[in-house]
Formats: C-alpha cells, structure tokens, sequence
C-alpha cells in the first residue's frame, strides 16, 4: 500500500431529487464498489429551481476511479473544476482514437476555448468531433469519420445534460409514473396520447414520425393509420419490407398473410396472397408505377404517396422479394433513416422489436417516444438498449391505435 488517496470532486445541478439524478448517481457509485461523500447539498425550493450537490468520489485505485467518474458524468455529473477537452485527431477514415468518447442520447457539451459547446445531432454509441476552425461540435457514426477529423478523447470537458421528468402540463409522460404499462386504463392512456400527438404537431408544429411493423396491418389497425396521415398528424414512416407487402396484400385482396382482416377468417389458398402481392409489385415496377396504374388505390403506401408523406424501407434477410422500394444495402437505409428522422420531435413506434431499437439509437433523449406492442419484452428491450425516455404500453396495436384516432378525432 503506498497509501495514496484514489478521490476527485465532483458536482451536479439540476432538479436531481424528482428526475432521481442523484440516487442513480448513488446507485452507480454503490454497484461499483465506490465510495462517495456528500460534501454540499442545496435543494431547490421552487418547481423552477435548480438543486446542487458537491460529491467526493473515492476509488481503490486510478482505474477504478476513473470507472467511478465515468458512471457519474454520464448521469450528468461534472468535475468541479473545469478543464477543457482533450482532442486527438482520426489516422484514418472510419477509425477513431482508442480512448474516444462514447456518447449517450442525453443533451451533452463541450468545454472548448473557454466556453461550453452543445453538441449537434445527438445519439448514443457514436463519438464526438470538433471542427477547431468553426468552434462546432457533432456527433458522428464510425462510417462517418474521416482522417484527421479531432475526436474528443477521454471524459475531460465533456458534460452530461440527463432528460427531466415535466414539469407543467398533462401529457402521457407525465402521466405515466412507470416506463412501461399493462395494468392502466386503456381508453384513459388512449386519451393521454392522443392529446400529447396533437399538442406536438398542431400546436408545438412538431415533427411526428412512425415507426410499424406489419403487425399493425394484420390487427386491422390500417384505416387508423391512413387517417392519421389524412389528417395531417405524420410527417414520415419507418419500415422494412414486411409493412408494404402486407399493406398491398390487404389493399389487393382483403387479406394479410392469407387471413382476412375483416373477419379473421383464412382465405382459401390464401397462403399465396403473400407472395401475390409481391409479384404484382415487380409487375408494376414500383409502389408508385402501381398506384400511377390505378392498380393501388388504398392503403398506408398509398396514402404515404399520394399525400407526399416521405417513408424509408428497409430490408432484412428475411425479406420475400424484397419489393423494389425497399433498400436493400443497410448502411444506406441506415442513412436515410437518420436523415427523416432530422429535427423529430415525437415518434411513435407500433409492434415492431428490430426497428424500434434501431431508430431509438438515433434519437436524442429530447425525442418524445412511445412504444406500443403485444409484448412486454419487446418494450423492455427497447429501454433496456437505451431509449429510457420512451414510454412503453402493452397492448394490441390494433386496438389502441384506433382509440388514439378516435380522441384526436374529438380534438380536431
């Protein structure tokens, strides 16, 4: 033992007892076996005021509390003393430094220059890079990075801004005391979001985007979907090939994957409309060459053309066909996913587990987000992959959906 001491001052602003940023700070420093001392606390006594709290964070060693420091910046603590980043510029395109700093979809800044700058295009996983000549700060993807771009290295200079519960108003998210429900009223969740959607788009003109797997036109959920886009309440959809193939099968046939959508009933050889539909696709060329034929003439793909609504599929291995509309190479889909969802302030996401989680990794944790699906493990993945602002709700998209029309419908 050489009997040096392991420790280094921390601090942390912010409404840290309702938004619980000071007990997860505890709590990481507990689980790693650290120790910590509250060396000043102020709690703010109105709803607008910030608290403050100074900490002494010990470890057993640098490493280990380095580790310790690490958890706690990334609940949105900060040294108390100031310093400035540490920059280290790419050897070549698509790798960054070794000790680069990961970011998460939190609100994050610099110190740079004598000044705290707000990095753009938040997202979690990526890293950071400084443009020295502008003094502008971005988060970028590994695909992204070209050499000499400087990349923030190491924790130094980098502050951490978590998402707070609201705290005036009535919306779903403050509602919903739990990340994820069940056991709630549905018509009263129903009407909660419905009123946070209209509130987003109508009021706050917000971006509004949707996220669907083809489960939503297998529960009949269809018609409520083409009237939210109708009425003007969605700017973009996210999708893979699943989606349309299903949508045009229901809009040719009346049918998804064989059954009827009306009834419920199986349709003699209706095992084929699947594929039916696929094939009418390539004889047409495109979605749009279909619709410019008169061949489709209802549905989501056609409501999301005619009306202008623009909308990404993307492709999986899985995929019958895929239909031509469908990308098929996944850093492009990947690509043009993030730019429609540039400036999106709401999404919501309806029974589908693998894009879900993709688009929540591209989404700072400003993004409104609600997830529906039959599964609570579905839900439970997309929180647990990072999208902790998201408010899940456990139930039949194709019966919820059409609730949330309704209340809106009440609003307009």
């Amino acid at each position: 033992m050489n009997g040096k001491i392991y420790a280094k001052e921390i601090e942390v602003r912010g409404h840290l007892i309702d938004s619980m940023v000071l007990t997860k700070i505890f709590d990481k420093v507990m689980d790693l076996k650290g120790d910590f001392e509250v060396l000043e606390f102020i709690i703010g006594k109105m709803k607008e005021d910030y608290s403050y709290a100074r900490l002494l964070i010990r470890g057993n060693n640098s490493e280990h509390l380095n580790q310790l420091l690490e958890s706690s910046y990334i609940e949105g603590a900060q040294p108390a003393s100031i310093e400035q980043i540490v920059l280290e510029p790419a050897k070549k395109n698509m790798v960054m430094p070794t000790n680069f700093y990961s970011t998460t979809n939190n609100t994050t800044q610099i110190y740079y220059k004598g000044s705290w700058i707000t990095v753009e295009n938040m997202m979690m996983d990526k890293c950071i890079v400084v443009d020295t000549k502008s003094n502008r700060a971005e988060c970028k993807m590994i695909r992204d990075i070209k050499a000499e771009d400087m990349i923030v290295i190491g924790e130094n200079g980098v502050r951490v801004i978590p998402q707070e519960r609201p705290r005036e108003g009535l919306d779903v998210f403050q509602f919903m005391s739990s990340t994820s429900s069940s056991e709630r009223p549905t018509q009263q969740i129903a009407r909660k979001v419905a009123l946070d959607i209209h509130r987003t788009k109508k009021i706050e003109k917000g971006k509004i985007i949707i996220v669907s797997g083809p489960v939503l036109v297998h529960s009949g959920a269809t018609e409520a979907l083409v009237k939210l886009i109708r009425m003007g309440y969605i700017d973009g959809l996210l999708a893979g090939n699943a989606l349309a193939v299903h949508d045009v099968e229901n809009a040719l046939m009346g049918t998804s994957l064989g059954m009827r959508v009306n009834d419920g009933t199986l349709m003699t050889r209706g095992h084929r409309n699947h594929m039916q539909a696929v094939n009418e696709v390539f004889r047409a060329g495109s979605l749009n060459a279909m619709i410019n034929e008169k061949v489709l003439t209802r549905g989501i793909m056609y409501e999301c053309i005619t009306m202008g609504i623009p909308f990404v599929l993307a492709g999986s291995i899985r995929d019958d066909g895929p239909i031509p509309d469908v990308i098929t190479d996944i850093v492009e889909a990947q690509r043009q996913y993030k730019h429609l969802l540039k400036n999106v302030k709401m999404v919501l996401m309806f029974s589908t587990m693998l894009h879900s989680i993709a688009v929540g990794n591209m989404l700072p944790s400003s993004v409104k987000v609600v997830a529906v699906d039959i599964s609570h493990s579905v839900v439970t993945k997309l929180l647990d992959r990072g999208t902790t602002q998201a408010i899940g709700i456990v139930t039949d998209v194709g019966t919820f959906l059409p609730m949330i029309v309704q209340q809106i419908e009440k609003l307009a």
